[in-house]
């Protein structure tokens, strides 16, 4: 049954992602994170089934006691991990892609009031740190990673960081791949302005001599150079 294998797949990944898991018991029992995507996998099915009333109340049971808020509407790839939990909400038209790992007060959120996409789309292997809010019909590329706190409105190409309010996306070409969140690896997007800035001060400073080697030799006053 897909359903059961979806689960299979959400409780395995807690294994490969949090090192802090010891038994099968306490992730059972302690995970909220995997208590609230078991839910979101009956919930689901029972939204595709057109029974959206006792699918939504279940959602709500859910929330109030894992502190996860996912509507039954999203759609959810198998691998899902929720770490921590409290605070994630994920809203209706959502979709989320396979081995996708969320951290505690991530916001998946529309931006428009009308019936439709309003969502974003979350590619394969992503990972959301804590606090991150990515808002509307955007798309997240594979193998991504979303830093935390970030607010991300635009669109994230696969492979990309994304770091900042508004989140700036940075290529894994300018930046080394790290495998895992590694919050203190995180890349500043400013840094290849920086670095500009830095080269173009030192320029100045560089005419600024050369400039005053000229009035030196002049008499004290600058005359044009060719």
């Amino acid at each position: 049954m897909g359903i059961l294998k979806d689960i299979g797949a959400d409780f395995r990944a807690v294994f490969e992602r949090d090192p802090a898991a010891r038994s099968t018991l306490e992730v059972i029992a302690a995970y909220p994170g995997f208590q609230a995507a078991v839910s979101h996998r009956i919930t689901h099915y029972l939204w595709r089934k057109n029974f959206k009333f006792t699918a939504r109340v279940m959602s709500q049971v859910s929330r109030f006691f894992t502190g996860v808020e996912i509507h039954p509407g999203a759609v959810i790839g198998r691998g899902f991990f929720i770490d921590h939990g409290m605070g994630v909400v994920i809203g209706e038209t959502s979709e989320i892609g396979e081995n996708v790992t969320i951290y505690h007060g991530v916001t998946l959120g529309g931006t428009s009031f009308t019936r439709e996409k309003r969502h974003p789309t979350i590619g394969n292997n992503v990972t959301i740190g804590a606090g991150a809010k990515i808002l509307g019909p955007l798309t997240v590329g594979d193998n991504s990673k979303v830093g935390a706190n970030s607010v991300v409105i635009r669109d994230v190409p696969p492979d990309s960081t994304v770091v900042g309010i508004p989140g700036s996306a940075v290529s894994g070409d300018i930046f080394p791949y790290y495998s895992g969140l590694e919050h203190n690896k995180l890349p500043d997007p400013a840094s290849p302005l920086i670095e500009r800035i830095k080269e173009l001060e030192e320029s100045v400073e560089a005419l600024r001599g050369e400039l005053e080697e000229i009035k030196d030799k002049d008499g004290g006053r600058y005359r044009a150079v060719k």
